[in-house]
């Protein structure tokens, strides 16, 4: 990383090398002591960052976290592959204590929802804003449904005088 790129990235808060050095250490580690100091680290780092990643994810690479570990919650459960992209505010959700396997070379959008215990395959695209329940196959594209649009008869906007008053007579009652 070029220095001007590495103070950037530290100047947001977003320079996260110790954490993952710790945290494929942990994944690797056998003492439960030594699993237990570098977890209070993790989630404190994590937090800090406004994110969450559950002490039993596994990793198989480290992820490109484009917008740092802002707003993305992780289940304990997941299992996410090499060189996977997620972008900020994803929830990779749990049910039942189980969550979705994550293939390799996945794009996870921002704002998206990845819920139970589904398959993601390799190369798969998830669009932003799009709640996923059900297994998708390899360099498929998910994306979310069209905005719902409700119409009404007329347009009133909202008077705050009127209300009021209507308040205050109901109350004279």
């Amino acid at each position: 990383m070029a220095f001007r790129t590495t103070v950037l990235t530290w100047s947001k808060g977003d320079l996260m090398e110790t954490y993952w050095k710790v945290f494929f250490k942990r994944q690797k580690e056998t003492s439960g002591w030594k699993i237990d100091l570098m977890t209070i680290f993790l989630n404190r780092r994590a937090h800090a960052h406004g994110g969450y990643i559950g002490k039993d994810t596994y990793f198989a690479g480290r992820p490109r976290l484009p917008h740092g570990l802002h707003g993305i919650f992780i289940s304990r459960y997941a299992h996410i592959g090499k060189e996977c992209w997620i972008y900020q505010n994803v929830t990779i959700g749990e049910v039942n204590s189980k969550a979705p396997t994550i293939g390799n070379n996945v794009l996870i959008g921002a704002g998206a929802c990845l819920i139970g215990d589904i398959h993601i395959g390799d190369g798969a695209r998830i669009g932003a804003g799009a709640v996923v329940r059900q297994d998708v196959p390899a360099n498929a594209t998910v994306v979310s449904g069209e905005c719902k649009m409700i119409l009404h008869d007329s347009y009133r906007p909202f008077d705050l005088a009127v209300a009021l008053e209507k308040e205050e007579a109901q109350n004279r009652k």
